[in-house]
């Protein structure tokens, strides 16, 4: 007969560590979207992808289709780029590595992603009316990166952007050390880049991302 008193137990302690090791080993669940909202996803990013040419001229959707399909957590991250207003599409190839780049394409800062601080450095140096949220806090929270100033103002020869908002762009560190943070915009024909503390937050300002795929 089995006798639970005979049985040794571990001591609380030691419990805990083999459970703590037990979580540390475990493989992260995987970001995923269902079926039904992967393929309409995927519909939406071929329209666009082919109503947009200029966009990306030399590279064909089945190629684009193969590096999605082949990992899902970067549909994941599309999806929350398109979810929130970016409108995502591809804007060119690395040519060493094969990865498809996508930039927020929305013609407009994306709408879901306004009234933010720089950072959360910024943020929580507010004493008063803080934001729900930072700029690089939601990027890392979507698995996708700001746009660099360069980024941005390759985006701005594809078409014209931002021409009624401004959108927060990757800041050097030297820069944001003395507080300072990155902004664009397009106005009177001209893309302009300005700064604000990174602390500042505007209702028509957010930030636009890019994706490796």
């Amino acid at each position: 007969m089995f006798d639970l008193a005979q049985t040794h137990l571990p001591d609380e302690p030691a419990a805990a560590r083999l459970e703590e090791a037990n979580t540390m080993n475990r493989t992260p669940a995987r970001k995923q979207i269902p079926t039904k909202q992967r393929d309409a996803l995927i519909e939406t990013l071929k329209a666009r992808f082919q109503d947009n040419p200029n966009r990306h001229q030399g590279l064909g959707w089945a190629m684009v289709l193969a590096r999605l399909e082949a990992d899902p957590e970067k549909l994941w991250s599309l999806q929350e780029m398109e979810r929130t207003g970016g409108e995502p599409d591809v804007v060119g190839q690395d040519a060493k590595t094969g990865e498809c780049l996508f930039f927020d394409c929305s013609a407009e800062s994306p709408a879901g992603r306004r009234s933010v601080c720089y950072d959360r450095e910024g943020l929580e140096s507010r004493k008063e009316h803080r934001p729900k949220h930072s700029a690089v806090d939601m990027a890392a929270g979507m698995g996708i990166e700001l746009l660099t100033e360069e980024e941005y103002l390759s985006l701005q020869r594809l078409g014209d952007f931002d021409l009624k908002t401004s959108s927060w762009v990757r800041t050097p560190p030297e820069m944001r050390k003395l507080g300072g943070a990155l902004y664009c915009d397009r106005r009177y024909n001209r893309v302009f880049v300005g700064h604000n503390g990174a602390q500042s937050y505007y209702a028509a300002r957010g930030f636009r991302g890019s994706l490796r795929v």
